[in-house]
């Protein structure tokens, strides 16, 4: 069974609020969709909607009619006459996704207008269409609704139009209303009435049950399925694509298209560009998804990998964690220890645990890059693998002028001091920084992410914790810092990360850095 996937991130993906992307990242993601995560199909914009969103598709359409993909590019079109057409036209589209009225109380209330007079103005799009070369699909805006109170209309319109030159027929749950139950019956039904004709399936998750309403479509003989990249859509959603192909691969058996591997990277891209962060739960791309947290769990997957499902993290270009917490036992220690090709006696494996168990106690968000220092504390000596300390720093910050930072910093008992301007005090600390490693011929990671937030549990005046991740030579890892001031946390998670770099030198010059389970 092959289910065909339409990605409609551009455009239904878009109408998330606040939301909007540029011509060009629309553009890029349009390319990673097609060619890259090889979906079928994408839809990429609204008809009429501005003169961003013409430029927006004029670019994609002109990249993909290089490529030999301009069917796979579709935008949605309105019942209006040849207005919606001549802009998907103008803007060198060839697939139109027309959107239709699929309940009875949508066509009356909306378009005012009876059924017989509704089918003859989509008939006469269909032919304009065909003078244009422009394929046309059909979408039953509403069908949810409409199966429920309106059944002889929906298939009124069916009937009306199943002969004509339409390549799809596509179902949504437009106000996210359907169970899986309701969504296999009218499925079922609909497909048994038109064996001939290709029906696509469109899910919202107001219920949160767009992916079990795409199950049981699926199981009802949809041969095509709508999704968004990390569920974007109006109001609570659509079905996101990694959740699809998860389901449609592992519960289904069904076949598809898609690059599985590719999934992550532009779910990651896809974040940047919306503003929407990924939550950490969010099944398949989320950040703790592959982490396990129990130590029984580690234990488990030490003997024989006891705790793994299907979703397996390397399939979607992830790895497994074991966090460190408070229910961490002396496997998931083991497990993290073995990122940095560590061993301990038993001894000291025991007071390690107990160190990250106290830790936990005291919701204090425990890193793997934390476990050298913590063993280091057990043994008796917190400072034994610093070889780098920040000794003293001045930031001056002055309306009208650039923020400066004075830095002064001891590399193996020598210190070295400079000063740097920059757009931000922590970036004018950066700056100084960079100037010493610079002169003395030492490499320092690039900072690719940083967040701050209040500590669980903590207030307004709480502490800051800062969380700033590193890339060095593909080794990618992160540190925290902690401090009343915003800039201060940094400052620690930065002298941390000196040392890390520090101790792991020569692995780096040699590109062999540890790998590292906080990627």
């Amino acid at each position: 069974m092959r289910i065909e996937i339409m990605d409609t991130t551009l455009r239904d993906g878009e109408q998330t609020q606040s939301v909007s992307y540029s011509p060009l990242e629309k553009l890029h993601i349009a390319r990673l969709l097609l060619k890259d995560l090889k979906v079928d199909r994408i839809e990429v914009s609204s008809a009429r909607v501005s003169k961003g969103e013409f430029e927006a598709v004029k670019k994609i359409t002109e990249w993909a009619r290089h490529n030999n993909l301009q069917r796979k590019v579709e935008v949605l079109g309105f019942v209006d006459g040849d207005i919606s057409l001549k802009w998907i036209n103008d803007a060198g589209g060839k697939v139109d996704n027309l959107l239709c009225k699929g309940s009875l109380r949508h066509l009356e209330k909306q378009l005012r207008k009876t059924p017989q007079e509704h089918v003859s103005d989509i008939k006469e799009i269909i032919r304009s269409a065909e003078k244009s070369d422009i394929s046309v699909n059909i979408y039953l805006e509403d069908w949810s609704n409409g199966m429920i109170h309106s059944e002889d209309y929906v298939f009124y319109l069916l009937d009306s139009l199943k002969d004509e030159n339409i390549g799809r027929f596509m179902l949504p749950d437009t106000l996210g209303i359907l169970n899986p139950e309701q969504t296999f019956e009218f499925c079922k039904k609909t497909v048994d009435r038109y064996p001939e004709l290709h029906f696509d399936f469109h899910a919202h998750n107001d219920y949160d049950l767009a992916i079990a309403n795409v199950f049981s479509a699926v199981k009802a003989g949809i041969q095509g399925i709508h999704t968004t990249i990390n569920g974007l859509g109006e109001r609570a959603g659509n079905a996101p694509l990694s959740s699809v192909i998860g389901v449609l691969r592992d519960q289904l058996n069904a076949e598809t298209g898609i690059n599985e591997f590719e999934i992550t990277k532009i779910s990651k891209i896809v974040e940047t560009f919306s503003g929407i962060r990924i939550p950490v739960n969010k099944p398949v791309i989320g950040e703790n998804v592959f982490t396990q947290t129990s130590g029984v769990h580690a234990d488990g997957d030490s003997k024989d990998n006891l705790y793994f499902n299907n979703l397996l993290p390397e399939r979607f270009g992830r790895k497994r964690k074991y966090a460190l917490g408070k229910q961490s036992g002396k496997a998931t220690i083991k497990k993290n220890l073995e990122e940095f090709g560590l061993f301990l006696s038993p001894e000291t494996l025991n007071e390690v645990t107990q160190r990250v168990i106290e830790l936990g106690d005291k919701k204090e968000n425990v890193t793997t890059e934390d476990l050298p220092y913590i063993i280091s504390d057990v043994l008796g000596n917190d400072t034994s693998n610093y070889k780098i300390f920040i000794k003293n720093y001045s930031l001056s910050l002055s309306f009208g002028l650039k923020p400066f930072a004075s830095v002064q910093i001891e590399i193996d008992g020598n210190l070295y001091q400079e000063t740097s301007s920059g757009d931000g005090q922590y970036d004018a600390f950066m700056k100084a920084i960079r100037v010493i490693y610079d002169r003395l011929g030492k490499e320092l990671p690039l900072l690719i992410d940083y967040q701050v937030s209040i500590p669980p549990g903590g207030k307004t005046d709480a502490l800051v914790e800062t969380l700033i991740t590193w890339s060095i030579n593909d080794w990618e890892f992160r540190t925290k810092g902690l401090d009343a001031d915003q800039t201060e946390s940094a400052i620690k998670a930065t002298e941390k990360m000196l040392n890390i770099i520090e101790n792991n030198e020569m692995k780096i010059g040699g590109k062999a850095s540890p790998n590292n389970t906080n990627e």
